[in-house]
């Protein structure tokens, strides 16, 4: 049973809004912007993200915003534009599900419950912290927005949830437990805690006195140094083909193939012979059936690591996936969304197979050629045929995307 593509919406740092986002992207625009943390606590005070810059409030009311943690707020927005965009379709709810991923669930509702309880005590704690805060909470309430009643998912993958979830929304979809599945990832993750965590881990850039602030996110440069962190949603509506077609409901792309590997090596660090994330995209070319010749763009996972970069090349080169490939990045315009990211990049490469054409990679001037890519920079390039988008997240977790016309 095919599955495909009938509707997207995102929440980026370059607008509220996939139109906003792609215009960003295609133009090379950033939308980074400068976060002043405590210099009390922080060595270098200033660091980068990826912001949305949306009034909740007066999208969804204030009284509604107040009640669901920025994430989920980023998920229900997104949500609503991707189901207008895919006509509202008239489905059986018991044949209707969300699958939703995050890498870390509400954790600014956590954080700030947490400062609440300690400064003024328990009574002033808020009865929505655990609807607020538990991971599954966006999935939730896109579900009963729409009314979906075959299933509440929720992958939480790191970096590779929201690719996870639109791969498992096609596996119900496969399976015959639902015709329609209202899927993606969201994340609003930028407080001061994730920020020293992930530089910690030595995977955040921190920027060097003088330095363009704007540039700070460099992947596939010869002189990247890590990345930045972001914060966004992305939901696509997954439709079998035959309930797609029988609704008369436009198809913006193919979800053709998916692939779901785990590299069992380490808890932060991706595998360096980038095996498991080499048969992550074999599975889904095997599931698509199509050969490495048919794809024709690659939306990367890029984060702008130097091992993490070194290996997804790697994984590109071993499964025939390079010299006649264009490839892009979208992490420097955007930063890492985290549990968001792959949902986001997903649209990005239903967009791509549309316009037919790759977005440039953000602050690409001396490009590593280690590598062996040809990594789009400068401007919007034209491409043809299928376009693989991965996302590789902490815990070794590999899914690769086919979408195609």
């Amino acid at each position: 049973m095919g599955v495909v593509v009938t509707g997207y919406g995102a929440v980026s740092p370059l607008g509220s809004t996939v139109d906003e986002l792609w215009d960003g992207l295609v133009a090379g625009r950033s939308g980074l912007a400068r976060l002043e943390l405590d210099p009390e606590l922080f060595e270098h005070p200033v660091q980068v993200v990826g912001r949305v810059d949306t009034d909740f409030g007066e999208v969804m009311g204030r009284a509604a915003a107040k009640r669901l943690d920025r994430q989920q707020q980023l998920a229900l927005v997104a949500a609503r534009e991707a189901w207008a965009d895919a006509g509202s379709p008239e489905v059986d709810p018991e044949l209707l599900a969300t699958s939703i991923g995050t890498g870390i669930g509400g954790v600014r509702t956590l954080l700030d419950q947490e400062a609440t309880l300690h400064t003024k005590g328990a009574r002033r704690v808020s009865p929505r912290t655990v609807p607020q805060l538990m991971a599954n909470a966006a999935a939730a309430q896109i579900s009963i927005e729409f009314g979906a009643r075959a299933g509440v998912f929720t992958p939480v993958s790191a970096c590779a949830a929201g690719a996870e979830a639109i791969a498992m929304g096609a596996r119900l979809i496969e399976a015959g437990e639902a015709d329609v599945v209202i899927a993606g990832g969201t994340e609003a993750a930028i407080t001061q805690l994730t920020v020293a965590g992930f530089a910690q881990t030595q995977a955040l850039a921190v920027p060097e006195e003088g330095e363009d602030l704007q540039d700070l996110s460099r992947p596939f440069a010869e002189d990247r140094r890590g990345f930045v962190l972001g914060e966004g949603a992305g939901v696509v509506i997954l439709e079998s083909e035959e309930f797609a077609r029988a609704r008369g409901a436009r198809v913006r792309a193919r979800l053709a193939g998916w692939g779901i590997t785990s590299d069992a090596y380490h808890i932060t660090a991706s595998d360096p012979e980038a095996g498991g994330q080499a048969r992550a995209i074999q599975r889904a070319l095997r599931r698509a059936g199509l050969d490495a010749a048919e794809v024709g763009q690659v939306n990367a996972h890029a984060t702008g690591t130097t091992v993490g970069d070194e290996s997804e090349a790697k994984a590109l080169r071993a499964v025939g996936l390079a010299e006649h490939v264009a490839v892009t990045a979208v992490k420097g315009f955007t930063g890492h969304l985290v549990g968001a990211a792959g949902a986001v990049e997903a649209i990005v490469s239903v967009r791509q197979v549309e316009t037919g054409l790759v977005p440039p990679t953000a602050h690409l001037t001396e490009e590593d050629p280690a590598l062996g890519l040809d990594v789009v920079r400068g401007a919007a390039r034209q491409a043809s045929g299928a376009v693989l988008s991965n996302s590789f997240g902490f815990g070794g977790q590999n899914v690769s995307l086919i979408f195609s016309a």
